[in-house]
């Protein structure tokens, strides 16, 4: 059953509705990231601000666009990326989807892998094997021990 774990509150992404809001990449993006050159984001920021400051969860898929968005769009290095997702699961009362793998993932990203291969592969910890045939993600992986083992198929 999918589901997360942060301070003391579990969620069960399948369960009824609780009293919490679910949030988009964009309400993350303008709450982390200050984007002088757009005056729509200035607009947003209060809103963003305040619907951080609530009781919410975040969900995977929305994390690997929130970390692709940073990457792609907004050009960040990968340690102000890790940054910013090391403090989004750092807030108490901000519930993180698999939070566990999304941690192990954020080490392997500062590791050198990519953040959705190493999400891909932190998530498949109840697999004997993660089959690959990339063969950078096989090698960093080897090197920081990730679990599941990462084989390379050719």
């Amino acid at each position: 059953m999918p589901g997360g774990f942060c301070s003391g509150v579990a969620f069960d992404a399948v369960a009824a509705p609780q009293a919490v809001k679910a949030l988009d990449t964009n309400v993350l993006a303008r709450f982390f990231i200050d984007d002088n050159d757009d005056a729509q984001a200035a607009k947003q920021r209060p809103a963003a601000i305040e619907a951080l400051s609530e009781r919410s969860f975040v969900s995977v898929t929305v994390l690997l666009e929130l970390e692709w968005v940073m990457r792609g769009f907004y050009e960040l290095p990968t340690r102000e990326i890790s940054r910013v997702l090391r403090a989004l699961a750092s807030i108490e009362h901000v519930t993180l989807e698999d939070r566990d793998a999304v941690l192990v993932a954020i080490a392997a990203l500062d590791g050198g892998i990519d953040f959705s291969d190493a999400l891909h592969v932190a998530r498949s910890s109840r697999a004997s094997g993660f089959a690959t045939f990339d063969r950078q993600l096989a090698k960093r992986a080897k090197g920081l021990a990730l679990a599941p083992p990462v084989e390379l198929l050719i």
